[in-house]
């Protein structure tokens, strides 16, 4: 048997006495702790389920009328009238629980003599009322024009718009005063032409016109006269301007819209693109002419036109250098004015009146060049008849005058030299032996009548203006 010592049985025993108390004061130290939370927890719930909603007082009927009140509504084109709700005003709840009920109208107007009536805007009701206003209250700005019938310029008109963006604050501020109308903002719309931007002042004098006529039949061909002239009608040549018809009128293709019509090339009359088209420069040069407007660069046909005197004519041809060019020579500038309908073509050139009292073309006959005769054999037509496909023309040089004059005195004389050669006179000549062989129907030819030998005088004047 083995013997214990007392004292270390008693220094055991001790030892575990104080971690028994050290265990018992941990668990009552942490029991206090689980207990307090808890009683906070249920503190709090209790207070929480005694807490009371501020409370918040209704519009009251005068600010509920007040929304569905009319109010005037000044624009820059006339006032109409909308109802504050249509215009996006509504109660903002934030402000009536500070101001409260809004019972009777003298506290509405008592509110609104502060600025502070407890409303506000809804931004996107706001702009759909302004834009519906701007449609039906905005004024389009009117461009100056020139009005060449009449001879005036009109003068442009700046338009006036609603400023949807600029107009909220007023709406607003307007509503929390409760006033009874209020002006929108607006904004001048400018004119996209003005009368400076027009470049001219005075269109009231005629300085120079010309007409000639044309088939009215002839539809494809008045197309393309028709066309070629919209490009020039209402152009503006400032002084010493210089101007191209190739450059203003552009591409003569299908692309552009021209037909197929009578053309005239090398010396003969056939059917081609744009046909039409000189006899629109033809009659501006005539314009042109008379106005006393330099003529800087121009070209006669290579045979004379029946719609215009001999040595009178002006032909153009896209993309190369046969072009009629014109200047202005004058201090001020000059509009030109092209109509075509009901067959004649019309040229004036309007501006101020011109310095000069008579411009006088005349012309001198230089050398004459007799036409030769070509047979064209056709085995569709019957032997022995003939038919005309082109009469012939004699070939002409002369020389073209350009006079001036103030009162009965000439002040200055231009000269041009013009060249026309021969017109082949193409007879075609049936071989077809059948008796039975009929002729078709005549072709539609021009013909040309030959100039007067006494029109040919270099001191009789043709045509003055």
């Amino acid at each position: 048997m083995y013997k214990v010592n007392e004292r270390v049985l008693f220094g055991t025993a001790g030892g575990l006495l104080v971690v028994a108390s050290a265990l018992a004061g941990t668990y009552y130290v942490v029991s206090t702790r689980s207990e307090a939370r808890a009683a906070t927890t249920t503190t709090t719930q209790k207070q929480e389920k005694v807490v009371v909603a501020p409370h918040t007082p209704t519009a009251g009927p005068a600010l509920d009328a007040f929304l569905k009140r009319s109010v005037e509504i000044k624009t820059g084109n006339g006032p109409t009238k909308l109802t504050w709700a249509e215009l996006g005003i509504e109660i903002d709840p934030d402000e009536l629980a500070r101001a409260g009920s809004v019972a009777s109208d003298k506290e509405l107007a008592a509110l609104g003599a502060k600025g502070s009536i407890p409303v506000r805007l809804n931004r996107d009701s706001a702009v759909k009322a302004m834009l519906q206003l701007k449609s039906q209250y905005d004024r389009a700005a009117i461009d100056a024009y020139l009005d060449l019938e009449e001879r005036k310029i009109h003068d442009d008109t700046a338009g006036q718009g609603i400023d949807v963006w600029g107009s909220l604050p007023r709406v607003i501020a307007a509503a929390r005063q409760g006033l009874p109308s209020f002006e929108l903002a607006s904004v001048a719309v400018p004119a996209r032409v003005t009368k400076q931007g027009l470049g001219i002042e005075d269109i009231s004098h005629v300085l120079g016109h010309y007409e000639t006529n044309f088939a009215v039949n002839e539809k494809e061909r008045n197309f393309n006269l028709k066309l070629a002239a919209s490009k020039i009608n209402g152009v503006v040549l400032r002084p010493g301007e210089e101007w191209s018809f190739n450059k203003q009128v552009g591409e003569r293709s299908q692309a552009t819209g021209y037909k197929i019509a009578h053309v005239i090339t090398a010396g003969e009359m056939i059917d081609g693109l744009a046909g039409g088209t000189c006899q629109i420069s033809t009659t501006l040069f005539g314009a042109a002419f008379f106005a006393g407007l330099d003529i800087v660069k121009t070209t006669n046909h290579s045979r004379p036109s029946v719609y215009t005197p001999l040595g009178f004519d002006a032909t153009v041809v896209w993309d190369t250098n046969t072009d009629l060019v014109l200047k202005n020579p004058y201090d001020f500038p000059v509009a030109i004015m092209y109509r075509v309908g009901n067959g004649q073509a019309k040229v004036e050139v309007l501006g101020k009146k011109r310095p000069w009292t008579k411009i006088v073309f005349a012309r001198e006959l230089l050398e004459e060049t007799p036409y030769s005769t070509e047979e064209r054999l056709d085995d569709e037509m019957p032997q022995g008849q003939t038919m005309l496909d082109q009469p012939g023309f004699n070939g002409y040089r002369l020389k073209r005058y350009r006079r001036f004059f103030q009162g009965k005195k000439m002040v200055r004389e231009q000269k041009w030299e013009v060249n026309y050669k021969p017109v082949t006179e193409y007879v075609r000549r049936g071989t077809n032996p059948d008796p039975n062989t009929k002729m078709p129907p005549p072709k539609d030819v021009h013909l040309l009548k030959p100039p007067k030998k006494e029109d040919m005088n270099v001191d009789k004047p043709i045509m003055s203006q």
